[in-house]
């Protein structure tokens, strides 16, 4: 049984319901364990401070109630960041054109690290644009994958606010 896939599904309705929607959950630790949520608004907005107090206050309320995690841990909440995690396969077709890291369970091709600009998803396979050209990658075969951080990280954000893009 997957413990971070039941507490997704036991938040996500919460979460959405405030107008924000779940990136990540991720339960790491020994003996106090941390509850990781990465968030982000539904209307496309940056993340702030108090948006992640409301939801803590919200999440721990609810996990309070419905108890997944015997004993005592900690919750953190947080924005994705502006090298933000890639989850679902959703996130390759909506990120497409940007520069982004992939790291593979297996070799693909020889190698196990691709980093380039993603050109999207096709079927169960994610494209990605590398120096050496274009690779495919199976979403199964995806251990971690994740927006690269740009030379100009805030002159990127600055133009995605001004065009609405995410």
């Amino acid at each position: 049984m997957d413990k971070t896939a039941d507490i997704e599904r036991l938040i996500a309705p919460a979460l959405d319901a405030m107008g924000y929607g779940v990136v990540r959950v991720h339960l790491s630790g020994g003996r106090r364990p941390t509850l990781q949520v990465m968030m982000e608004r539904l209307d496309g907005r940056g993340i702030s401070v108090d948006d992640c107090a409301e939801v803590s206050r919200a999440l721990s309320a609810l996990l309070d109630v419905e108890d997944p995690i015997a004993g005592t841990y900690a919750l953190e909440v947080s924005s994705p960041g502006i090298d933000r995690p890639l989850t679902r396969p959703a996130d390759f077709a909506r990120f497409a054109g940007r520069e982004a890291t992939v790291e593979t369970r297996v070799p693909i091709s020889g190698r196990k690290r691709f980093r380039g600009r993603l050109v999207g998803i096709d079927g169960d396979r994610v494209r990605i644009a590398t120096a050496e050209g274009e690779s495919e990658v199976p979403l199964g075969d995806i251990q971690r994958a994740k927006l690269a951080l740009s030379e100009t990280p805030v002159a990127d954000a600055e133009k995605r606010r001004k065009t609405g893009a995410r």
